[in-house]
Formats: structure tokens, sequence, C-alpha cells
């Protein structure tokens, strides 16, 4: 696939849809990344907005999920992709399920309840039920990322402050969900339709195709391994 330059959201939101998979930050395979199909002026900020400030807009407008899903580090997927993608990652257990079988990390627990109770939280808020303080970041951090990579939480927004005259500015809070809540009822449904090696075979033929000079090590990378 050719990538084409991504000067709006609307361009990126659409490049979600087509591509499948697409990360945010440069990585091995090279050209699949929004950063370098990004013209410099967008990516580097200053007065127009960019990739930074398009990520709620575009979860939004494609009704994509987005997180920390490929190699500790930001992707976009489709929703066509998210429940193959689910399905991989959790290798067929939902959460439930996986508490059932004692395969849960101890220190997840809290986030996954937190998020049972209140479907959509702002990490500020989330740290908060789960009485993280800015001493314990790291330790939230990287229980998040977790969470993310097993395909079990994912980001339904930013959460921006306001200046006096209502305008966002800074960095946006992240703004945690769970698929289930993301996507609707029939998620689970779409999840577990097939095997988890099934979906990991619909995933890596999608990105055969999609990057077809990318290595089988490096596909596989994107894929990612069994939970």
């Amino acid at each position: 696939m050719n990538f084409p330059w991504i000067c709006s959201a609307e361009d990126l939101a659409a490049l979600v849809e087509e591509a499948g998979f697409l990360p945010f930050f440069k990585n091995e395979i090279e050209g699949f990344s929004i950063e370098e199909h990004t013209p410099p002026a967008l990516w580097w900020g200053g007065e127009q907005w960019g990739p930074w400030d398009w990520k709620g807009p575009v979860i939004q407008a494609a009704h994509c999920a987005y997180g920390k899903f490929y190699r500790g580090k930001a992707m976009y997927i489709s929703s066509k992709f998210f429940p193959d993608f689910c399905n991989y990652r959790r290798n067929g257990y939902d959460y439930d399920a996986r508490m059932d079988e004692g395969l849960v990390r101890r220190r997840d627990v809290g986030v996954m309840q937190a998020l049972a109770e209140v479907p959509l939280l702002v990490s500020k808020d989330l740290k908060a039920r789960t009485c993280f303080t800015k001493e314990s970041r790291a330790a939230f951090d990287g229980i998040m990322t977790h969470l993310q990579m097993t395909g079990y939480v994912n980001i339904a927004d930013f959460s921006y402050p306001l200046d006096k005259t209502g305008k966002p500015y800074g960095w946006g809070l992240a703004v945690y969900t769970t698929p289930e809540a993301f996507f609707g009822e029939d998620f689970l449904s779409r999840v577990y339709r097939t095997t988890p090696e099934a979906s990991g075979e619909a995933i890596f033929s999608h990105l055969q195709t999609l990057l077809p000079y990318a290595t089988f090590a490096r596909l596989r990378g994107v894929l990612g391994d069994l939970g």
C-alpha cells in the first residue's frame, strides 16, 4: 500500500479505516507510521493542529481503537480488525474467564473493577479510584500498557483543560474504557466467533497484503504474542 500524506484529522481517520493498523510512531517497518507521513510543520505542532491533537476526533470519526497495542506504543486499529486483535491477544479469554482460571495479575484487577463500575474514566480519576499516587505513576503506566497490549483496555478519547475562552490546551489526558463498553453489545460475539489462532492468521494475512516488503519477523512483531 502507498501511504498518503496526512494533512488533517479526516485524512488520518480515512487512513486508519483503509490500513486497519496504523502505528503512531516510526518503527522497524519503514513507512508504517503516522510520523513518517505527516508534514513536519504539523507533526511538531505550533499554530497548526496535528496528529497529537487529532487523536480524540479520529477515534470518534472512525470509531476505531486507539492505545498502546504495538510493542507498548500507540497504534490505531480499525473496528474491522480490532475484534480479531482482541481475540488473539486475549487468547480467547474474556476478563472474567481469565480471572476464573487464575490467569490475571493481581495489580491489574483494581483497574478492571473500576472500569466495570464506571466505563469511561479519565486517567487522573482512574488513578484516584485505584489509589495510585504521583509516586506510583510508573506502576500505573505499566499496568495500563499491559492491559492495552492484552486487548482488555483501550482509549476512548482525550480530555483537555480549557482556557478562559473555552479553548482546549496542553496535553490531553487519556479517557480509558474497555472494548466491550466502547464498541457495544455485539463486540463479544465478534471477538470470540473463531479461534485465537484463526484471528491471528487473518491479521497476519492482512498485514502481508498491506506491507508486502516487510519481513515475516517484523510482521509478527505487529501481531504480537498470544496472551
